[in-house]
């Protein structure tokens, strides 16, 4: 199964694992199984994964319902899969002749055909019934180039992701709107026809030279056999020829609709991949929506990470500013980052030791110290005063202390946090990369007048609140 087998790596991972094999595994062998066996394999394995996508408890209400429209396409594309049903969307510019394309496979007009500039004005579907049990349906869009018409166009991209096959019209050789537009089509992996339409505008030797070209210019988006001629709409021609007398003369001809080339590429598709292509197309929407499910979790892990790391920065600054015993400082600091690494990780979903987390923060210390020696020189600076001052630090030395201990749990947080949301993985960049991009996220200056003024409020708020002290 060819088809299957160029865009099985596009498949989301969680549908692979759920049959256990991986991306190189994942092909039927197409000398063992009959196309329908394959095709029936592939429905199972698109519908299994859909219901398991909808059925997973582990996704919170809040995102299903900020995503209730995606999931509501999936349990229409699970409908879909469950009645054999296969989409064919037509895509292209205004007056290709996209309606009149499909009214011809139809065999009736049911699709709005109008000499008025952009008449289709919203997506239209019909059920092709010649084919099969009538499981296959008809999309007509509305066209790219429309003007004022970007919700439209917009409308008719999406139709073409959700589609599991696109027709992609035109009447001659591309435009560069055209090239841009197949070209974002045929990113979305599903297979695409190039249609040229109105080929009886054109002698033979035209038709030759316009194939050619067109084969050259769509070299790697379109197939060459997926590179189809027709005539969509019958119409008259008159023609002037000169008679046996020498006179000119003029009759009328007949140009008849001529669809069957493309009649005979989609049954070939749809006989050896119908049923692969509905469980693809199924596949990859579903993994798309599994990303933004990620996303979306991720994006609420990261607030309430941010949450977290705040609260221990203040918890952090107030202790050293509290603390008189200089060594002790960064003894209690130690532990305050360590159990905020073990809080984020949990967080997560990704349990760590506190020796892993003490690892983790002397890495991200190290690097600190070479990138951001100053910060750690106000640190010790800090730490001579209040041992100056025999062990009693005024409210200004011991904020001006915490302060930076609240900055540098910040970053050791952000820094942590980043590891694990990549899955407890520096990736490409490395810890001194990360630790220097957080470091340069962070306007130092305005950071420490901030947790310095955030530390003074919290000590005024407790003493008022605790007069007796």
């Amino acid at each position: 199964m060819e088809i299957w087998k160029n865009v099985q790596k596009h498949l989301p991972d969680w549908l692979l694992n759920s049959i256990g094999a991986s991306k190189e595994e994942a092909t039927v062998p197409a000398e063992t199984t009959s196309a329908s066996t394959t095709g029936d394999t592939h429905l199972q394995l698109a519908t299994e994964s859909l219901r398991q996508l909808l059925d997973d408890k582990r996704i919170p209400d809040d995102i299903r319902e900020s995503l209730r429209d995606d999931y509501t396409q999936v349990r229409g594309m699970l409908d879909k899969l469950e009645h054999g049903h296969l989409h064919l969307a037509v895509f292209g510019r205004v007056s290709v002749g996209k309606s009149s394309l499909l009214n011809a496979l139809l065999g009736k007009s049911v699709f709005s055909v109008s000499v008025l500039h952009g008449e289709t004005r919203s997506v239209n579907m019909q059920q092709w019934q010649e084919y099969s049990d009538g499981g296959i349906f008809l999309i007509d869009t509305p066209g790219i180039n429309e003007i004022d018409g970007e919700s439209r166009e917009k409308m008719a991209h999406e139709v073409a992701n959700r589609a599991d096959l696109v027709l992609f019209v035109v009447d001659g050789d591309l435009t560069d709107v055209e090239f841009q537009a197949l070209k974002t089509v045929t990113s979305t992996h599903r297979p695409t026809l190039l249609i040229v339409n109105k080929v009886d505008r054109y002698t033979e030797k035209e038709q030759q030279q316009l194939r050619s070209i067109m084969r050259t210019r769509t070299q790697g988006l379109i197939a060459p056999e997926n590179l189809v001629f027709t005539t969509a709409q019958a119409h008259r021609q008159t023609v002037i020829y000169v008679d046996e007398n020498g006179e000119e003369q003029e009759t009328v001809r007949e140009r008849p609709i001529n669809i069957s080339a493309l009649k005979t590429r989609l049954w070939d598709i749809v006989e050896a991949e119908g049923k692969t292509l509905s469980a693809l197309n199924a596949s990859l929407f579903a993994g798309h929506l599994s990303k933004e499910v990620g996303q979306r979790i991720l994006a609420i892990k990261r607030e309430l990470g941010e949450k977290t790391i705040r609260m221990y920065c203040l918890g952090k600054g107030v202790a050293v500013a509290l603390n008189p015993i200089p060594v002790a400082d960064l003894l209690a600091a130690a532990a305050i980052d360590a159990s905020m690494i073990i809080h984020l990780s949990k967080l997560y979903g990704l349990p760590i030791s506190r020796n892993e987390a003490s690892e983790l923060i002397r890495t991200i210390l190290g690097q600190m110290l070479l990138l951001a020696g100053t910060v750690w020189a106000v640190h010790l600076v800090s730490a001579a005063l209040k041992l100056g001052t025999g062990g009693i630090s005024t409210i200004l030395t011991g904020a001006a202390q915490g302060a930076v201990a609240w900055y540098s749990t910040l970053v050791v947080g952000r820094v942590a946090e980043e590891w694990l949301a990549n899955g407890k993985s520096w990736g490409d960049s490395g810890p001194k990369l990360t630790v220097a991009r957080i470091l340069e996220s962070l306007d130092r200056d305005s950071v420490l007048t901030e947790a310095r003024e955030e530390i003074l409020t919290y000590l005024h708020k407790t003493a008022k609140n605790n007069p007796s002290t």
